[in-house]
């Protein structure tokens, strides 16, 4: 009777036991992308002001060689995204609850800036972090505003902005966040509206495709869309091949505005 050696016996349970986790982590990634293209939004504001949700964001704006405005956007679209996408927020996981709350009531987003010992503070609270060509942002769990952290509670929520600067033309692996230079956002304000768009975008692909986005680290481009290409990016949405945001109007803009057009990745 022959038997099979020790070590191929030991590959072989390898195999099948990373085999069961691949289809473990596919099958919780296809819930937690279930949930997110379900959209969100359907209740409204509870009746007690500290109880309304939100998702809380911090960029990181050091006061000496701050990074580019459309990088940094792109980290904290990139960030939120992966909130809403990380195991963590799916069934059982430790953010679930506090994910569900805010993402099944009016969805929120708070952008506030920090450097220096702040910034490195509010890495250690509950969120995920994206770098992208030097920039970097931290989207957080959402939770009721008058429960924020006060190492996030604390930091500026406006008074300083980035430039707009020219990056070169994105690369067609990853979506690209047009946003409506027409409105004039401020980097915060723009930050929460991409941080929506990547939402609304993982949720409108295929579970397939958001997966392999995921693999990526949600990697995206932002862009600044002028009159021209807005029209055409507007054409997009109407013909169902790209997402629109369209802003509540508490800051900023005027209700129903079309701050941000995202359009998958073209290869």
């Amino acid at each position: 009777m022959s038997s099979a050696e020790p070590g191929s016996v030991e590959t072989e349970a390898d195999s099948r036991d990373e085999a069961a986790e691949f289809a473990r982590r596919g099958a919780q990634f296809a819930l937690l992308h279930a949930e997110l293209a379900r959209g969100y939004g359907g209740s409204g504001d509870p009746d007690d002001p500290a109880m309304v949700q939100a998702m809380q964001m911090v960029l990181h704006i050091p006061k000496v060689d701050p990074p580019a405005r459309s990088a940094l956007l792109a980290a904290a679209a990139s960030a939120a995204v992966a909130v809403c996408l990380d195991p963590r927020s799916g069934p059982g996981g430790e953010w679930e609850s506090r994910y569900l709350a805010w993402k099944r009531s009016r969805i929120r987003k708070v952008a506030r800036r920090a450097r220096g010992a702040q910034w490195v503070a509010a890495t250690e609270v509950d969120g995920v972090t994206v770098a992208v060509d030097g920039a970097q942002a931290r989207a957080f769990v959402p939770g009721p505003v008058g429960e924020i952290d006060q190492r996030i509670r604390r930091l500026q929520i406006g008074g300083t902005d980035l430039a707009h600067d020219e990056p070169p033309e994105p690369d067609p692996r990853c979506p690209v966040l047009w946003v409506n230079s027409g409105l004039e956002m401020s980097v915060g304000k723009a930050a929460a509206q991409v941080g929506h768009a990547s939402m609304l975008l993982a949720g409108a692909l295929p579970v397939a495709v958001a997966a392999a986005w995921a693999e990526r680290e949600f990697r995206c481009a932002v862009r600044d869309a002028d009159d021209k290409q807005w029209a055409r990016l507007s054409a997009e949405v109407t013909a169902g091949r790209a997402v629109a945001v369209r802003d509540a109007g508490f800051t900023e803009v005027a209700p129903g505005s079309m701050t941000v057009i995202a359009v998958p990745a073209q290869s």
